[in-house]
């Protein structure tokens, strides 16, 4: 029975390079996956690459870009009629709808092709989004990436920071930054930093 992944961790715990890695053991024996990212990231497209995920490691592999009216079990149903998967692996997973992450336990429980999912637990705010509420819900197994804060501690939080290194206490809960717009804390810095 294939069984739905919920990998999660703060920014800079190496989501996106061990989703490749997965990835990659799976193309070594021979076998079909298929990968996905959130459209909304379209960092590398700004840099011309030709690939939709990238770790901060510098691996990389091309992947399909799902946007809020993607139905995932159509588009996965699609492929695996024509030549079967034997994975599907989703980066940025915190960006799927409610809806989207009941289709990743569906295309597990019901097309019998293992899921794993990556993304953020909590935003800037220290707030779930609702993609990564509901994998925390549904998933099989849940497994914490651990990233360090300054401190040396395991980071929890994703603190947003302006140009000057401040942190953001408002505003939208999406916006897409790396290391430019994000510092990945302990929870007791990052409410220190969100009480300046």
């Amino acid at each position: 029975m294939a069984k739905l992944y919920f990998y999660y961790a703060s920014m800079n715990a190496g989501k996106s390079a061990t989703l490749l890695q997965a990835n990659f053991n799976y193309h070594e024996r021979g076998m079909r996956t298929m990968l996905w990212t959130a459209a909304i990231d379209d960092r590398s497209d700004a840099r011309g690459q030709d690939f939709a995920i990238e770790s901060r490691i510098g691996l990389h592999a091309p992947a399909h870009r799902f946007q809020p009216d993607t139905d995932l079990v159509a588009q996965v149903r699609a492929v695996h009629a024509v030549e079967p998967l034997s994975c599907l692996l989703v980066d940025e997973a915190q960006f799927l709808t409610p809806q989207q992450a009941w289709q990743c336990a569906h295309v597990a429980d019901r097309e019998n092709i293992p899921v794993l999912c990556y993304g953020l637990r909590t935003d800037f705010r220290g707030e779930l989004f609702p993609g990564s509420a509901i994998l925390l819900g549904i998933a099989d197994a849940l497994i914490e990436l651990k990233a360090v804060c300054h401190c040396g501690r395991k980071a929890t939080m994703n603190l947003r920071v302006d140009a000057a290194g401040a942190a953001v206490r408002e505003g939208a809960q999406t916006e897409i930054g790396g290391n430019d717009r994000y510092v990945a804390l302990c929870r007791r810095h990052f409410g220190e930093a969100m009480e300046r």
